[in-house]
């Protein structure tokens, strides 16, 4: 099992409202992905939203991409995720920033998509149907693995248009092109995902057994995958959760019960109309309840029943190291955390090292990411050209050119 830190740009209360907090937040969430590379997590996810208020201002992740990965080493950058609406982001430009990270992470780089959050997200570009964008997501995945392979590419589809040859640049960077994932908010999307082998992107608001049969549906239909969309499965299912994990059992649990966690739960219900609500399905603006709240005189054993249904990770190494057990039975191949919003800047900076420290070698001993194990046996599926090739010779070409004419 690997393990990542999903970043999002979560900036509640007035700081949303402030550009020097949002500058604070957007460069500690920076921080974080470069803190990890150092302590053996091997994924950073970003999160791609759109005029979501407090919820997540991380609206252009490639940017800050490109930022971290200048200064890490190890750890992979993903988009969780890139929209893949034509009128949101042209396909041709999905491909195009893809190809550009893939290169400048140096193979990095893990190209997740999607739909979008939901119906306020989408509309900032026009889209009133939230279910239109299904079969958007259906033809554009398709056709993103044709540009970086294909030099004279051209697309007449429902969607979008590619009229004419063009060479989609640049191409990946060496064998094969970034993994490819999809998020998968419902049920069915599990069993899609494993149908076109590619990884598949979960979220975990339900107790994580609940969650088997779906794993269970995404393993099943990989096995029978004969034609991956791209040149390689990636047999991968992630989950998000939440963790605090502290030398300091005491301080971990407080923070678990006295924090308001629950308050980017409302964001989520308020904006994540395309997938089911949480277990309190409080909506934002009304107040999020603390465990102590609700726990009728007993928040350690409700916080033990939370953590025993896997709804949250919490306590010391040791503990926490039993409790990711449960994720490893049922199938989860990456486990990615969203840092705790309850959680001060140095705390969280001491739980990426103490949980990257003593947690992740209990479970990752291998050094190399398994999406480059995968990527190492791509294969080509589509010709170079399309069109028959025009007759050019070219008898002079700069002297600096790094390649002689053949």
């Amino acid at each position: 099992m690997e393990f990542g830190v999903f970043l999002n740009g979560y900036i509640p209360g007035p700081a949303a409202h402030d550009t020097t907090s949002e500058h604070t937040v957007l460069m500690r969430e920076a921080q974080y992905a470069i803190h990890a590379d150092k302590h053996n997590w091997k994924y950073a996810w970003f999160g791609e939203h759109h005029a979501l208020t407090e919820y997540s201002h991380m609206s252009a992740p490639e940017v800050i991409m490109g930022y971290i990965a200048a200064n890490t080493d190890r750890i992979h950058l993903g988009s969780a995720i890139n929209n893949l609406s034509p009128r949101v982001n042209h396909p041709v430009r999905n491909a195009e920033r893809a190809a550009t990270l893939d290169h400048f992470t140096n193979n990095r780089y893990e190209w997740g998509t999607g739909r979008g959050a939901g119906s306020h997200e989408i509309a900032t570009f026009n889209i009133l149907d939230k279910n239109s964008t299904k079969s958007e997501w259906e033809e554009c995945v398709h056709e993103i693995p044709r540009m970086w392979e294909q030099l004279d590419y051209t697309f007449e589809g429902q969607h979008f248009t590619v009229p004419t040859p063009h060479n989609i640049l640049p191409k990946p960077y060496g064998k094969g092109h970034p993994p490819i994932w999809v998020a998968c908010g419902n049920p069915p999307t599990f069993a899609r995902a494993g149908e076109l082998g590619i990884g598949a992107i979960a979220f975990n608001f339900e107790p994580i057994f609940n969650l088997k049969g779906r794993i269970d549906a995404y393993k099943e239909a990989i096995q029978h995958c004969t034609e991956p969309l791209g040149q390689y499965m990636n047999n991968n299912v992630m989950m998000t959760n939440a963790v605090i994990c502290l030398s300091d059992r005491k301080r971990a649990r407080e923070l678990a019960i006295d924090g308001l966690g629950s308050y980017l739960v409302t964001m989520v219900n308020l904006y994540h109309d395309t997938m089911p609500q949480s277990m309190d399905a409080i909506v934002w603006p009304k107040s999020p309840i603390s465990i102590r709240e609700i726990a009728n005189g007993d928040p350690e054993a409700f916080l033990d029943s939370l953590i025993a249904g896997g709804y949250l990770l919490c306590g010391t190494p040791d503990e926490v190291v039993e409790q990711v057990q449960n994720y490893q039975s049922v199938g989860c191949d990456q486990l990615v955390f969203g840092l705790p919003s309850s959680m001060e800047h140095d705390e969280v900076l001491e739980m990426l090292e103490i949980f990257g420290q003593q947690v992740i070698p209990e479970f990752d001993t291998d050094p190399v990411h398994s999406t480059t194990r995968y990527r190492e046996n791509a294969k080509p599926k589509y010709n170079k050209f399309n069109f028959p090739v025009p007759e050019i010779h070219v008898e002079r070409i700069p002297a600096n050119a790094l390649l002689p004419l053949r």
